[in-house]
């Protein structure tokens, strides 16, 4: 068809009036002003390679598209969706762009073989469908031509859109009941794991080499001695132990490559039940609402049994028992770092960490160090944190970790023998595989040098530029054969092939000494930790109150459960459960005429104990609680008897036995300025006169006795405020 301009005779584009008239009524001249798109697209690459008649057909749409008047210049095709599914817009590019033209009021005419091929989803079918009835373009297909503004055309169009969208689901529904079918009876596999190759018939089959049999085993080995997928991790980089990988995908599909582990493979291998002879199927599923625009690998998540997921046990050959995946999943689920779980056996010096619970409120006991982790705690604080409430209970960690350790001990010794027997069995057992792994590595590196030098000498001489590169790959396997003899060299005189009889001697001695072998130095934190969590199930802790005393409640593993009870430090005398008969045992022996020295010694011998971290009583510690309680003379120097005090003053040891107050907690506040008082007798020498009145006395017992916390500050800063001293 020709243009002609500055014919009235003619319409858009150059069309006569004429013309026009044979056309459809639906095409009016502002359409044929615009241009025509042609959309073509296939659902899979494999339709794109052999079903060449639908694109065919499809790109013949453009002779359709000239029959309803457009010229050939005017018509534009669009097929980057090739290979690309009509479910969803995302990254169909192409359509876009049919939507980006279609916006810009650049197209008078979209056409498509179906229109299906277009979207095969409502929501993005109805939004091309708004777009041109607010734009006034018209649609095509092998059938009709269809106006969007019209209500019938409209109507249509949506009942063809519904059509498509349910046919979509009918065939992924068709589908996927067949293979779901085929995975009941276990025939449907998709990619291998680590250490298994997939046969020509589709099925798994342990890898035939034996160096990956043996590395996967150890892997499974060391997990269980290491406890840990980190410590797994650092014993192989430690060890030089690398991860057999067959790629699925690029130039070096199905070909054996050693790779350095990480923690996702080791993560991914440990969880996988095809290890234990499990077939699964279903396992990864995608959940819509978890995924991110743009990144088509998101919103997957791991199914369990009742979401489609299908296992059949004892279907492929296996390299670990179901009894041994099944704990490892128990470890892996403990190891993390949650609520509900104890999470995994740490560094610090803490024996109890994560199988302690509070005995009030039932909640997992935090481990607090402090001073360079000398000092240990276990504190109750989840209403503390969520709350806002006080801290429901912390116990001394050295005490509880000495008795726990104490039970573990006593139920470990009729083991001591069987220990002793299997200890050097077990280290043998350990050098022998990494002396295998290494034997095995230097096997593969010779192959693989051997196999460069025939490939060389097969050469022709002449062809130099071949030979040289076979040259050099032939050096190169000989300095990665020089590479792992040196390494195996440096293993063997770190670790000998066998243990020495004295070597022999020094295992079983020590493995018959347990409490020896406990304290030993190379026994690490994290090894206790794992000797108790085999034992020991869960430690319950209950503060009698705010007493010395503890409760304490150890389940073993196997349902057997002990109670004890112990001691533990505290700060102050009146936290002692048996604080009221050891001021009435003191005021006897005193009455009875004993020094405070013969007491002291009296009660260490009837089991008295002071708080804090003293051991025994003495005869100054009798002399302060003597005064702390009004029963003692009090501190007035001698040298100040014949001194004065003004009124409602008084001497610093007198006011502190008065309130029952330590003298040094007065002193500081004294020296802080929170009362009135003054220095007798000189700057450096003299002693300490308070003021105090009635109110002032009521003031500091009730500054004694006020919490410091964050919800008691505002009555804090009022009690540390004196009040006004009358002029004298």
């Amino acid at each position: 068809m020709t243009r002609t301009d500055g014919d009235p005779r003619r319409g858009a584009a150059g069309v006569s009036d004429s013309r026009l008239s044979l056309l459809s009524p639906k095409v009016k001249p502002f359409h044929l002003a615009r241009r025509a798109i042609v959309y073509v697209r296939q659902s899979t690459p494999q339709q794109v390679a052999e079903h060449k008649e639908s694109a065919a057909r499809q790109y013949a749409l453009a002779d359709r598209a000239r029959a309803l008047g457009w010229s050939p210049g005017q018509v534009d095709v669009i097929d980057d969706d090739q290979g690309r599914s009509g479910q969803t817009a995302e990254g169909r590019l192409g359509f876009q762009r049919l939507l980006a033209e279609v916006g810009l009021d650049r197209v008078g005419l979209v056409l498509g073989l179906e229109m299906s091929r277009l979207a095969r989803s409502c929501k993005d079918w109805h939004q091309l469908l708004e777009l041109c009835a607010i734009f006034r373009t018209l649609l095509a297909d092998q059938d009709g031509l269809y106006d969007p503004t019209d209500h019938n055309d409209r109507l249509l169009l949506g009942l063809t859109g519904i059509m498509s969208e349910a046919e979509l689901h009918v065939l992924q529904r068709r589908l996927h009941d067949g293979k779901r079918n085929k995975a009941r009876r276990g025939e449907v596999f998709t990619v291998p794991p680590i250490g298994y190759i997939k046969l020509p018939t589709g099925e798994f089959a342990l890898d035939p080499d034996e160096q990956v049999q043996a590395v996967v085993r150890l892997l499974f080995d060391e997990f269980e001695r290491q406890g840990t997928v980190h410590g797994l991790l650092c014993y192989l980089v430690h060890h030089g132990v690398r991860i057999p990988v067959r790629p699925h995908f690029g130039p070096q599909r199905g070909q054996l490559e050693w790779r350095r582990p990480n923690q996702e493979t080791l993560q991914n291998l440990l969880h996988n039940p095809t290890y234990a002879g499990t077939y699964r199927w279903g396992h990864r599923q995608t959940d819509p609402r978890r995924k991110i625009a743009g990144r088509p690998g998101t919103g997957r998540y791991a199914a369990d049994v009742g979401d489609g997921l299908i296992l059949i046990e004892g279907h492929l050959p296996a390299y670990i028992t179901p009894d041994r995946f099944r704990a490892n999943q128990e470890r892996l689920a403990a190891n993390r770092c949650r609520a509900d779980a104890p999470g995994p056996p740490r560094h610090g010096p803490s024996l109890l960490g994560g199988i302690l619970f509070c005995g009030r409120c039932g909640c997992r006991m935090r481990v607090d160090y402090g001073h360079g982790r000398k000092q240990l705690r276990y504190t109750c604080s989840v209403a503390s944190g969520s709350y806002a409430e006080p801290t429901c209970q912390t116990v001394a960690g050295r005490v509880l970790d000495g008795l726990v350790g104490q039970q573990v001990l006593a139920a470990l010794e009729p083991a001591a023998l069987e220990l002793s027997l299997h200890a050097a069995a077990d280290l043998q057992r350990e050098r022998d595989r990494l002396t295998e792994q290494w034997q095995q590595r230097l096997e593969r590196a010779q192959y693989q040098c051997q196999r460069a030098e025939r490939q060389y000498q097969a050469a022709e001489p002449e062809n130099r530029l071949v030979a040289r590169e076979l040259e050099r790959r032939w050096e190169q396997a000989l300095a990665d054969v020089r590479q792992v003899e040196a390494g195996y060299d440096q293993f063997r005189r770190a670790q000998p092939a066998a243990l020495t009889a004295d070597e022999h001697a020094a295992v079983r001695s020590l493995a018959a000494d347990i409490p020896a072998l406990w304290r030993a130095p190379t026994t690490t934190a994290a090894d206790r930790q794992r000797v108790v969590r085999c034992l020991v199930e869960r430690v319950t802790a209950t503060v009698e109150k705010e007493t010395n005393r503890v409760a304490v409640t150890v389940a073993w593993a196997g349902g057997a459960a002990s109670t004890h009870e112990l001691v533990r430090p505290v700060s102050r005398y009146e936290q002692l459960a048996d604080y009221g008969r050891l001021k009435g045992r003191i005021a006897e022996l005193r009455d009875n005429g004993m020094s405070l020295a013969d007491v002291a010694e009296r009660l260490n011998a009837e089991g008295f104990r002071p708080p804090k971290r003293a051991t025994r009583f003495t005869g100054a510690m009798l002399a302060r609680l003597l005064r702390r309680g009004g029963r003692g003379p009090g501190r007035r120097p001698r040298a100040m008897t014949g001194a004065t005090l003004a009124a409602d003053e008084w001497w610093l040891s007198d006011l502190a036995a008065r309130l029952r107050v330590p003298t040094a907690t007065l002193l500081g506040w004294a020296r802080r300025g929170w009362v009135h008082a003054r220095k007798v007798g000189g700057a450096t020498g003299g002693y300490w006169a308070v003021w105090a009145d009635g109110d002032e006395l009521d003031r500091l017992a009730r500054l004694h006795g006020c919490r410091r916390s964050w919800d008691q500050k505002p009555l804090l800063a009022e009690l540390i405020t004196p009040k006004e001293r009358p002029a004298t």
